[in-house]
């Protein structure tokens, strides 16, 4: 409509006549007439990272590869690459590569060891393996009060027990140590 003549001055109409007339913004009348020619989604804006997305990715996890442990994140990494061998990355484009690809420090759990235990401590004589246990009162006079037992492995028979205002481990063991049983 904009672009039509007027037959009374033989001049155009022009996009803010128009759109003051149909109380319309000139932004949305020029959004709709460039909406076919803009890209979209938009193009990455600035110039080309100098390190491509498949060699930053074989940079990463080399950098994985070769670190000791097994719980690092993203900035640990960002950082070795940054400052260690000198590639100019951004911290969110190695955060989104290593999350695109499943190298974050949840998926890269370390392998746990087998469990040979069967769940029995048993032993072949008595006095040769004790456990304690521990149970918390509340006294009128003392207040709190721990009562640890000492147990024997053999027969599961309590071997004895403590009584201490301090709940640690060391009061945890002061029946065994005694006894004899533990090494001072």
């Amino acid at each position: 409509m904009s672009a039509a003549i007027s037959p009374a001055t033989g001049r155009s109409y022009g996009v803010q006549r128009v759109c003051r007339l149909w109380a319309l913004p000139r932004s949305s009348f020029y959004h709709a007439a460039n909406r076919n020619t803009a890209p979209w989604p938009p193009a990455r804006c600035g110039p080309a990272p100098p390190v491509g997305e498949a060699s930053l990715l074989a940079a990463i996890k080399a950098d994985l590869a070769s670190s000791p442990f097994r719980g690092e994140g993203h900035r640990k990494v960002w950082a070795r690459l940054r400052y260690g061998l000198g590639l100019r990355v951004g911290r969110n484009r190695v955060l989104r590569l290593m999350r695109e690809h499943q190298l974050l420090s949840p998926y890269r759990r370390p392998p746990r060891p087998a469990n040979d235990h069967d769940g029995t401590i048993l032993t072949e004589a008595p006095d040769m393996l004790w456990g304690t246990d521990a149970s918390m009162v509340q006294t009128l006079e003392d207040g709190r009060v721990w009562i640890f037992a000492a147990l024997d492995h053999f027969n599961s028979e309590v071997v004895g027990h403590y009584v201490s205002i301090n709940g640690s481990r060391f009061s945890a063991l002061d029946f065994l140590r005694r006894r004899g049983c533990l090494l001072a």
